[in-house]
């Protein structure tokens, strides 16, 4: 059974939809909501067709699926609000910014963070190793009931943070903490997914702010790299030094809704043609040295 997680905050008249990564759900997007909502913003944390369920419910769908429930979403909001911000965490950040792509008169400005095109962060061998195998895998119907468990740290370094989340999770709590484990069929789907967008960057107009862990132990930071390299927008990279892959529960969340919300901001206030790209901070340093 699909529970109901997603959630709404209003403010202002600019918007900020909001979305979760895969086998995950709205709660990983809440804190940065409500400090999106305490700047000003109007803030739809959506909830991605086939999740919040269990395995089963989320294997009855695939990446298409997850798109057209984002573009719902996206269009709800944007009939209620002057400006449109999308801001989504993992794979959510590829649906954002296929959103993007797809819908350059929607989109005033995108929050790609912790973007995911492959599972190469230095927790992840073993996805790693098969990811590219998995479309043929799935196509051929094999491995259906197979999953890739979560493992510690949970993209979290916040051993408090960490401990509420995986208990959760574990717990079988799956609209609070998501499914405890990756099906192959639906990573697959990411496979796909990320091809798709990866063909797309070049038609991205809105600019993005782009937010990465610098130790993220499930994206290497190539692939935020590959965001600054390949969109057609302005972008600005924030390196976060004291996180994992969970960036909006973590230890830099209050440092990422600052930024976001400036960002969202300028856009806001007619400032989108001052934003220069720009794909480092004071941390970009030790983002070279992760490789």
């Amino acid at each position: 059974m699909i529970h109901d997680a997603d959630f709404h905050f209003e403010g202002g008249p600019h918007g900020v939809l909001l979305i979760h990564g895969l086998t995950g759900t709205p709660s990983e997007m809440r804190l940065l909501g409500k400090g999106l909502n305490r700047a000003g913003f109007s803030v739809h944390g959506m909830q991605l067709a086939g999740h919040c369920g269990n395995e089963d419910d989320l294997l009855a769908t695939g990446w298409r699926d997850w798109y057209a429930s984002v573009e719902r979403a996206a269009e709800a909001l944007r009939a209620r609000v002057d400006h449109l911000f999308v801001a989504g965490l993992s794979m959510g950040a590829l649906l954002s910014l296929l959103l993007a792509a797809e819908k350059p008169d929607w989109v005033d400005g995108v929050g790609v963070l912790g973007a995911t095109f492959r599972y190469d962060g230095w927790n992840m061998p073993a996805i790693g190793r098969l990811s590219f195998l998995l479309p043929t895998i799935k196509r051929l119907g094999f491995a259906r009931g197979r999953s890739f468990m979560e493992e510690p740290p949970y993209g979290l370094r916040d051993e408090r943070i960490r401990a509420q989340v995986s208990g959760a999770m574990l717990g079988g709590d799956s609209a609070a903490a998501g499914l405890p484990g990756n099906p192959w069929h639906s990573l697959a789907d990411l496979q796909l997914l990320s091809r798709h967008v990866r063909r797309r960057l070049g038609e991205v107009q809105a600019p993005c702010l782009v937010a990465h862990a610098v130790r993220d132990d499930v994206a290497h930071p190539r692939n935020a790299r590959l965001v600054l390299k390949r969109v057609a927008a302005p972008t600005q990279m924030l390196w976060l030094p004291d996180s994992y892959h969970m960036i909006t529960l973590d230890r830099d969340r209050r440092l990422l809704i600052d930024r976001t919300a400036e960002f969202f901001q300028r856009i806001a206030g007619g400032e989108a043609a001052t934003i220069a790209a720009a794909t480092a901070n004071t941390v970009a340093p030790l983002a070279r040295a992760a490789g």
